[in-house]
């Protein structure tokens, strides 16, 4: 690698900290296109490394930032930090149903009867 390629990817990584990881920004930032970014993030392990250390440390940032607005009693980043961190403690979001029609269940017909209750119901729906 050539210095001045190596002084770019320097450039990039410095914008990537100031943009918070947002790669357009950054490399607009620095002169470089999209593209070439992500050449350098596919073929140079040091270059991708960097990267992924930087994605991580705006990853604690914004945790940080959760956490405050939890401090602060902000109610919605509370319920958003226990419907992903509390999945194992039952906090989550499910839909639960109960087939209350016994027609519907369509697990034992054979598939004559699967055919023909497909016949009726396109009836229905076609008018």
């Amino acid at each position: 690698m050539d210095k001045n390629g190596h002084i770019k990817k320097n450039a990039v990584i410095q914008a990537l900290e100031k943009s918070l990881g947002v790669v357009t920004t950054a490399c607009k930032q620095v002169g470089l296109g999209r593209s070439t970014f992500y050449e350098w993030l596919e073929k140079d392990p040091e270059f991708a490394k960097k990267v992924t250390d930087l994605q991580n440390v705006v990853l604690d940032f914004a945790e940080s930032q959760l956490h405050k607005q939890i401090s602060d009693g902000n109610t919605s980043a509370t319920i958003f930090y226990l419907k992903t961190k509390g999945k194992k403690r039952g906090y989550i979001e499910r839909i639960e149903t109960e087939n209350t029609n016994k027609n519907l269940d369509l697990s034992n017909l054979t598939d004559e009867e699967l055919e023909e209750r497909l016949k009726q119901a396109k009836r229905v729906t076609n008018g």
